[in-house]
């Protein structure tokens, strides 16, 4: 059982600037990869980022540019930093990680990042 917890959303306005924190716990070393996604009112889920556990990173085209995804494996910890934000960031921000062997999915239970001026 892996327990992921994030933090660090909230109210920001368009341009500023948020980092989100996931801390992991439980049998963390069956994870490999872990991930953000997002769920805004009206939408699907939408993935995006992904980082390995050597750090290698992914990015949807709507996070390029703009996010930092990055993981301190000391920490078990993922963040993931948001630059220029815009209105169509606002959303709830879920940490997700897969077990390798059973490929169970985990999802934390979500920060609310709102962009408004």
């Amino acid at each position: 059982q892996v327990q992921l917890v994030e933090s660090g959303g909230g109210l920001v306005q368009p341009g500023g600037s948020l980092r989100l924190s996931c801390v992991a716990s439980g049998t963390v070393f069956n994870i490999k990869n872990m991930d953000w996604f997002r769920h805004a009112p009206g939408k699907q889920r939408e993935w995006v980022a992904t980082v390995t556990r050597r750090g290698n990173t992914d990015y949807a085209d709507s996070a390029k540019g703009r996010f930092t995804i990055s993981r301190d494996n000391t920490k078990d910890t993922v963040y993931l930093q948001m630059n220029s934000l815009r209105p169509d960031d606002t959303a709830v921000y879920y940490c997700h990680a897969k077990d390798q062997w059973s490929n169970f999915d985990y999802w934390g239970q979500g920060t609310q990042v709102t962009v408004s001026s």
